[in-house]
C-alpha cells in the first residue's frame, strides 16, 4: 500500500489555507510569531483527555504502555492514543509550542496556565450520570474546575491580562460518544425509557445551556464536535453489529441525527449571542471516510485497533502492556484501540477541520 499522498489537492487546499492565516499572523504581529490565540480551554471526554483521569479512581486511564509509544518521549500521558490527538495538532496549528497542561495535574500552575489547560476526562459526557458511571469528570464540574481555573489564572496574570486571555481563547467541546456507546445503548434504564430522539434532545438541550454557561463565564470562541460515526467504531461492531464486518447503520443514524441537531441549535446560540463566534467541527465525515475506504487515504486497516485483538474489540482495557498483537506500526491503522482514532486518522481529521476553525480565531 502506498502512503499517503501529502500532495492531494485537498490537503494543499488546506495547507494553503493556513500558510495565509500564518503570514497574517506574523504581519499582525510584526514578523514575531505568535499562537493565534492566546489560550485554548477544552471540555469533553477521552477524545481530548490529556491525563486527567491519571488523578482518578477510575478504571477508564491510558497512563500506561502502549499508550503514548509514538508520543514525545514515548510517554503514556493518558491520552487515549499512540501519540497526538486532533486538538494536539491544532494547538500546533494555532502557534503553540506547548500543549495546555490537564487540569488535576501538578504542571497545571504558574505560568502553564497562561495557554490555557485540559479539564476532559475519559468517560464523560454532556449527560453527567455518564460521567458517574464510569468515576470520570462530570461536564457541569469540568465547568466548575473552569471557574477555579480563572481564579489561578488571575493570581498569576493579573486581572486584566486574565480578562483578555478568556476573551481570547479558543474553546472545545467535545463529548457525546460515551453518553452512548458507554450509556444509552447499554442502560436499560435509559434505552427502555426514552427513544433515542428524546436521549439526544436532552444531550443537546445541556450543550446549549453549556454554551451559555462558558458565554457568561467570558468564553467568545466556541469550537463543538460533531459525533463521530458510532457505528463503525470497532468496539461498535463487536458489541451492536450482530457478527457483520461492517459499519453498524442504526448507530450511524444515530450519530447523523444528533449532529443535524447540534447545528440548528449552534445557529440558535448564534442568534442569541451575536458576539459569540461558534463552530461545529464535523468529524463525522472525515472518520466516516476513513472507516469505510481506508485504502483512499493510504490506511491499511479499519476494523480493528492497533491495539487489540481483532475479534473481541469491546474495551481499552484491552489495550495494555501485556496486549497480544500490538501492531507494529500504527500509521495505516485507522483506529489506535477498539475506540479511539490512531495519531495518524487524527492528523487527517485536524487537517478536516482547519477550513472549519478559520472563523473562530480571525
Amino acid at each position: 500500500m502506498a502512503p499517503r499522498d501529502s500532495r492531494s489537492p485537498a490537503l494543499m487546499q488546506v495547507r494553503c489555507l493556513l500558510v495565509l492565516a500564518l503570514f497574517l499572523l506574523v504581519a499582525t504581529y510584526g514578523g514575531e510569531a505568535q499562537p493565534l490565540v492566546p489560550a485554548v480551554m477544552t471540555f469533553g471526554d477521552s477524545s481530548v483527555d490529556v491525563g486527567n483521569n491519571d488523578y482518578l479512581h477510575t478504571i477508564i486511564k491510558a497512563n500506561f504502555p502502549p499508550y503514548g509509544r509514538d508520543f514525545k518521549n514515548h510517554v503514556a500521558t493518558g491520552r487515549f492514543c499512540n501519540g497526538k490527538l486532533a486538538t494536539d495538532i491544532t494547538a500546533e496549528t494555532l502557534g503553540f509550542t506547548s500543549y495546555a497542561p490537564a487540569y488535576l495535574s501538578p504542571q497545571a500552575s504558574g505560568q502553564n496556565l497562561l495557554v490555557g489547560a485540559n479539564f476532559a476526562s475519559a468517560g464523560s459526557g454532556y449527560y453527567d450520570h455518564t460521567a458517574l458511571l464510569y468515576h470520570a469528570i462530570p461536564l457541569s464540574q469540568q465547568l466548575e474546575y473552569f471557574k477555579e481555573y480563572q481564579s489561578k489564572l488571575a493570581a498569576v496574570a493579573g486581572s486584566s491580562q486574565a480578562q483578555s486571555i478568556i476573551a481570547g481563547s479558543l474553546y472545545i467541546i467535545s463529548a457525546g460518544a460515551s453518553d452512548f456507546i458507554q450509556n444509552y445503548y447499554i442502560n436499560p434504564l435509559l434505552f427502555k425509557t426514552q427513544t433515542v430522539d428524546q436521549f439526544s434532545d436532552r444531550l443537546v438541550g445541556i450543550f446549549s445551556n453549556t454554551v451559555s454557561q462558558l458565554y457568561g463565564m467570558g468564553a467568545r470562541r466556541i469550537g463543538v464536535t460533531s459525533l463521530p460515526p458510532l457505528g463503525c467504531l470497532p468496539a461498535a461492531i463487536t458489541l451492536f453489529g450482530h457478527g457483520s464486518n461492517g459499519c453498524v447503520s442504526r448507530l450511524n443514524s444515530d450519530s447523523r441525527s444528533f449532529n443535524w441537531k447540534m447545528n440548528a441549535t449552534v445557529g440558535t446560540l448564534s442568534s442569541r449571542y451575536p458576539d459569540l463566534k461558534i463552530a461545529v467541527f464535523d468529524i463525522y465525515t472525515p472518520l466516516y471516510d476513513l472507516a469505510t475506504s481506508p485504502g483512499s487515504q493510504g490506511f491499511t486497516e479499519s476494523r480493528r485497533g492497533c491495539c487489540g485483538t481483532g475479534t473481541v474489540e469491546t474495551t481499552v482495557l484491552l489495550c495494555n502492556p501485556k496486549s497480544i498483537g500490538t501492531c507494529p506500526n500504527a500509521t495505516t491503522y485507522v483506529f489506535w484501540d477498539a475506540v479511539h482514532p490512531s495519531e495518524a486518522a487524527n492528523q487527517v481529521i485536524a487537517d478536516s477541520l482547519i477550513t472549519e476553525g478559520l472563523i473562530l480565531v480571525t
